[in-house]
């Protein structure tokens, strides 16, 4: 028998030519999101001010199943794609199981993560429409990195909200997105009515996504010509993220393979979304059923131990409203190593979908996490991300399970990004100086109360 390649490639003819909508399968579609000024759901003109045109059609469309990719953006995905499906062998033999592991890996481009392929279809249809200018944020830096990239390439401003923790842990991720061209500011920020609110009720903050949204899309709405840009949450993130999972199980069928366990890092869903998007189809059709996992950080659980309910996507309650797993818009995460997935809600889409059973969450200290991606990294030779790591950590917990079973399972997770600018952290687990923080149910509690009337918006 042939022994299956270390790595499977795809050709550049074989990169997806359309990305591809899960809600297009979804019997029941996830609940539209709510004007907070009406309580009607949004429609495209309370949108356009904020995104680019086609992307608004994007976000609201939950019938099409296939979106072409255009040609521009398939230019820049033939720069850094087809990414490579690899079967982790070493990883297998160091945790002794008979399961077979398979990880898509996202971090050969100069962003390091599967970042660069939202952004660069949000930077496309910026230009196509002619705008001058795109404000955004970023946690851990790899969506600022990203988008600063693609503006690079399409010719765009940028100007980058970056969460204040990161900000101060990860300098070189600051300079990186300078070199692209972007202006990076540390948030919360005296340069916007939302950051010096946020900084007068909190002087200390170390900000979190929901401070740095709510700055970046004032920056977007009162400059001319700017709009917003979201690297995670979206429908319309989601929907870009699909080429991922579209590559992952093209490259799984020319080996004759299909997942028992589909796992992936959850922040806001981008990366998760990304990599399940043709089996959740396949289960959602009858066709299949894989177990598909999200995996989050115990310090910012929103998933298993947030409520399902509508919530403002920003801590400056400047946003529409979304129904999702949330622990509150007011909610401020610890400063953790994981900066990706310090967001207090999730897309909507996976929220509906977790909702009703289609797939599991857990949550992890970061010591586990950090424990599990230095061993990945000595078996690989691939230094993982602190997000990718949530994943790693658990299609490891998955290998281990078959070992006691006996069982033969096939797990494909993603790893989303490269973590060699997270040397802090590495350094930090080293010299045990990383602690672990979970949130009590008192301090979850206070961000609940940001939740507005839940009583109202908690539809059926």
């Amino acid at each position: 028998m042939t022994k299956i390649p270390y790595r499977i490639y795809l050709n550049e003819k074989q990169i997806p030519d359309a990305w591809y909508s899960m809600r297009a399968a979804m019997k029941e579609k996830p609940d539209p999101m709510l004007n907070p000024a009406t309580e009607e759901p949004v429609k495209a003109e309370d949108l356009t001010p904020v995104f680019a045109e086609k992307l608004v059609m994007q976000e609201l469309d939950g019938e099409t199943a296939y979106f072409d990719i255009p040609g521009g953006v398939m230019d820049l995905y033939r720069v850094y794609r087809p990414s490579p499906l690899i079967r982790a062998y070493n990883l297998e033999k160091a945790l002794d199981t008979p399961a077979k592991i398979y990880f898509k890996f996202e971090g050969g481009n100069t962003s390091g993560s599967h970042k660069l392929n939202s952004a660069a279809a949000q930077a496309y249809y910026a230009k196509e429409q002619g705008l001058s200018g795109l404000a955004t944020e970023t946690g851990a830096g790899q969506w600022g990195t990203a988008l600063a990239e693609a503006c690079a390439y399409f010719g765009i401003p940028l100007t980058v909200y970056m969460v204040k923790a990161s900000y101060e842990q990860k300098p070189y991720r600051k300079s990186i997105i300078e070199s692209f061209g972007a202006k990076v500011i540390a948030s919360p920020s005296s340069t916007t009515i939302g950051g010096r609110k946020i900084l007068a009720e909190n002087p200390g903050t170390t900000g979190s996504l929901g401070c740095a949204i709510s700055e970046a899309v004032e920056k977007a709405v009162t400059t001319e010509g700017f709009r917003y840009s979201l690297g995670s949450v979206l429908n319309q993130v989601l929907l870009h993220q699909s080429v991922i999972g579209l590559e992952a199980k093209a490259a799984m069928d020319s080996i004759g393979e299909y997942p028992d366990v589909i796992i992936g890092c959850a922040g806001g869903g981008s990366n998760l979304g990304g990599i399940i998007a043709p089996y959740m189809r396949d289960k959602l059709l009858g066709r299949s059923a894989p177990r598909i996992i999200a995996v989050e950080p115990a310090s910012c659980p929103s998933l298993t131990r947030g409520k399902y309910a509508y919530d403002f996507c920003d801590t400056g309650k400047t946003t529409p409203l979304a129904r999702m797993y949330t622990l509150g818009s007011g909610f401020i995460p610890s400063p953790d190593h994981a900066g990706g997935l310090r967001y207090h809600g999730m897309s909507p889409i996976l929220s509906k979908l977790y909702h009703d059973g289609f797939m599991e969450a857990v949550a992890y200290e970061q010591t586990k996490v950090f424990e599990a991606a230095v061993l990945f990294s000595k078996a690989e030779t691939i230094l993982p991300a602190p997000e990718s790591s949530h994943a790693i950590r658990a299609a490891m917990d998955e290998a281990i399970k078959c070992k006691e079973s006996g069982e033969s399972k096939t797990i494909l997770f993603c790893l989303s990004g490269t973590g060699y600018f997270d040397m802090k952290a590495y350094e930090a687990y080293q010299n045990r100086t990383m602690t672990d923080y979970v949130p009590s149910d008192a301090e979850l509690n206070d961000g609940f109360e940001g939740i507005p009337a839940l009583a109202d918006f908690a539809c059926a």
